[in-house]
């Protein structure tokens, strides 16, 4: 029986952040995976080694969590006033879906590097020495980014001694800032119930208090003490509880209903990287995972979140713009936890350790607006060259 060859494709292997990914150019990938579509998405899944029941994907490029599970796409912007266009796949570890509902903000930090490196921008935009400034097009949620990236000696400078906890090595640091990051179109809101805080209902676990909110990724907040938590949690004290993960996910698919995101609460298991659900506590001193102190005074308010069904390991870029903007507007449950003061940015207590994220908010006619979300983020390449992948699908 003849069987034909693997297609080899170009593709670098990038951290961005807390997060890695496979990173391609659109005109890289095969005719029929350069649109939307199932044969895209059969190629994405057979990359990253998904779906794999045994929940490990050793046969592909993905390392088994929801912060490796990740795939790219950019090419240069069908956008005015834009340099390249950035679409982010999340990739089911054991099922067959992409979900493309929203943006990873920590790969966002790998964008910028990558499309310079790969001559999607204009060279007379990108200095020899300095400050290069990358103007994104994230396709997935319709929104700008600009990546500020540091240039030497005409390349990418990609060391330095910038340390971001989550990430064991310094390297170079990259300024994001998350332009108008909140929903406002198609009748959108940044609070997409109308309430700073809304009681969500969910049967058969209870009523909380919560802050849902549409902004970097959307997000629901919830107070730990009601869920029997202190706000210090790490991974294994949440991940190792089946019965604590079922409850997280009953409550995100009633969440995501409330917040308008799906019509009938079956749709959330295929909607699995939106909504977010974290929880929140005023600041507290504890451990991190790699066993640094923090101390209460060192941070505002402790942050802890679940992407894909599990505790994140540190916290999402994403999810960074959604604490940053709820810190900013008084009266949620971040804004509340971190002492209910006004402020333009918040020092946040993750399980890997802190981060300071700012948001610019302001009551514009009786709603809430935020003009943009900052934070320093750091990239680098880690592998390029060729994936190799059986044809299947595409």
């Amino acid at each position: 029986m003849a069987h034909a060859p693997q297609t080899r494709i170009t593709a670098t292997y990038m951290r961005g952040g807390t997060s890695k990914g496979v990173f391609f150019k659109l005109d890289d990938l095969p005719e029929s995976a350069r649109v939307a579509g199932a044969a895209r998405d059969a190629l994405l899944l057979r990359v990253i080694g998904s779906p794999d029941p045994y929940g490990k994907q050793i046969d592909g490029m993905g390392a088994a969590t929801s912060s490796t599970s990740k795939t790219v796409i950019v090419g240069k912007s069908t956008q005015p006033d834009h340099d390249v266009d950035y679409l982010f796949g999340q990739v089911s570890i054991d099922q067959p879906f992409v979900d493309w509902s929203g943006n990873c903000g920590n790969l966002s930090a790998a964008v910028g590097p990558f499309a310079i490196t790969n001559g999607l921008v204009d060279p007379a935009r990108v200095p020899d020495n300095g400050v290069a400034v990358v103007r994104i097009w994230q396709a997935n949620i319709k929104k700008t980014i600009i990546a500020h990236v540091p240039m030497t000696d005409g390349a990418v400078q990609e060391t330095g001694d910038f340390e971001l906890d989550g990430v064991t090595f310094p390297a170079a640091e990259l300024r994001l800032e998350f332009m108008d990051p909140a929903e406002d179109g198609d009748g959108g809101s940044m609070f997409p119930t109308g309430n700073l805080v809304d009681d969500l209902e969910v049967p058969g676990v209870g009523t909380f208090k919560a802050t849902m909110i549409n902004s970097g990724i959307p997000t629901i907040f919830l107070e730990a003490a009601a869920l029997g938590y202190t706000g210090t949690e790490l991974q294994d004290d949440i991940n190792s509880d089946a019965a604590a993960l079922a409850r997280f996910e009953t409550i995100r698919a009633h969440g995501a209903l409330r917040m308008g995101l799906i019509e009938k609460l079956e749709e959330a298991a295929g909607r699995q990287h939106t909504p977010k659900v974290a929880f929140v506590a005023p600041p507290k001193a504890y451990v991190s995972s790699s066993g640094k102190q923090i101390g209460a005074a060192d941070i505002d308010v402790l942050v802890r979140a679940l992407s894909m069904g599990k505790l994140h390991h540190a916290m999402m870029g994403t999810a960074s713009v959604a604490i940053a903007t709820a810190a900013a507007v008084p009266g949620t449950l971040v804004n509340l936890a971190a002492g209910g003061t006004e402020r333009d940015n918040v020092n946040f207590g993750h399980p890997s350790g802190t981060l300071r994220v700012g948001a610019q908010a302001q009551l514009v006619d009786g709603e809430w607006k935020v003009t943009k979300a900052i934070m320093s983020r750091s990239a680098r390449v880690l592998m390029e060259g060729r994936v190799h992948v059986p044809r299947i699908g595409f």
